[in-house]
């Protein structure tokens, strides 16, 4: 029988439990170890998930030999120490996006992920998503003809949440641009690729927490046309248009089940259900690339990180988005 690929979570909160729950749908994963500052939450969690080795340090979790990879699920700016620490101590790494707070970090990440022999992936799972796949395969294969506008946006209500919480506490690198704001630059960037420039404008919290952000990228014969919000909810269905037609992502779009097409006046509806909650895919390719030796993936490479981290950089700066712990 072949042996499992051995799982360990760092940080087990809510997105930890969805990541979780997807795992026990892979057959050849399976989560041996969770970490976290707080051993008590760390129990909680292995008990909710049936988890045998649990430790109240990240560094015991790292020097564990219960695990093999490392999914990393903490506030973004742990993000680069966190990871650098558990690929010193030999763990291949998944690291919840933004891999970092900025291009500098993701560049520090991917160098000891090649320092090591270690793999080292953003966990940017809608790139694994079936529909997103297609989409990508359609426009590179121009079936609708040229691409020249996209729409994608990604807006929830969070103001009601308590100024210490990751969303809008500015020391953990809070606002939207890096936690849902990163999902329409994805795209954007999956599908046209790196733009020419970049106009982008902000709202902030009084705390200085950048609280919503519109975006536009411009290309030689393109547009896109994106937004992240903490004030409101947005329709989150993405449009992909081209000269001959278009494409619609079902909300929500980075996540979808579906896409719609419109072409010549008809327009078809093509459902592609989802596996779990949709974190099934990109274990499915850590996995792969585990059992390939490789330390990075094909599809998501580290290349693929350090231009994301690139665009994020700059409509911050554009933005005046900054944290306190930045010099």
């Amino acid at each position: 029988m072949e042996s499992k690929i051995k799982w360990g979570v760092v940080g087990p909160g809510k997105i930890a439990r969805k990541f979780a729950s997807d795992l026990q749908l892979v057959k050849d994963a399976i989560l041996t170890g969770v970490g976290s500052r707080s051993l008590q939450r760390a129990q909680e969690f292995a008990d909710e998930f049936e988890v045998p080795h649990v430790f109240g340090t990240y560094e015991e979790l790292f020097q564990s030999p219960e695990v093999d990879v490392l999914y990393i699920a903490t506030p973004h700016n742990f993000h680069k120490d966190l990871a650098i620490g558990a690929m010193e101590n030999g763990k291949h790494v998944l690291c919840e996006k933004p891999l970092g707070i900025s291009k500098a970090e993701v560049e520090e990440m991917v160098a000891a992920s090649k320092r090591n022999n270690v793999f080292l992936m953003e966990a940017m799972w809608s790139r694994f998503n079936p529909t997103i796949q297609k989409v990508k395969q359609m426009i590179d294969d121009e079936e609708l003809g040229e691409l020249c506008y996209l729409h994608a946006d990604f807006a929830f209500y969070a103001l009601d949440r308590d100024e210490d919480s990751r969303l809008l506490n500015p020391e953990l690198a809070s606002g939207s641009v890096l936690d849902i704001g990163i999902y329409p630059i994805f795209l954007a960037y999956l599908l046209l690729g790196m733009p020419d420039k970049i106009l982008a404008t902000s709202n902030f919290h009084p705390n200085g927490t950048e609280l919503q952000t519109s975006m536009i990228f411009d290309y030689d014969r393109a547009q896109a046309v994106l937004y992240s919000g903490l004030t409101s909810r947005s329709s989150m269905i993405a449009e992909v248009s081209c000269t001959k037609g278009e494409l619609l992502l079902n909300s929500r779009w980075h996540e979808a089940n579906g896409y719609r097409l419109v072409k010549e006046g008809e327009e078809q509806e093509v459902p592609m259900p989802l596996t779990g909650i949709g974190y099934y895919y990109e274990i499915l390719e850590v996995n792969k690339c585990l059992k390939e030796e490789k330390i990075e993936s094909d599809l998501w490479s580290h290349q693929n990180s350090l231009n994301l981290s690139e665009l994020l950089d700059t409509v911050r700066e554009k933005c005046g988005i900054t944290f306190p712990f930045e010099t």
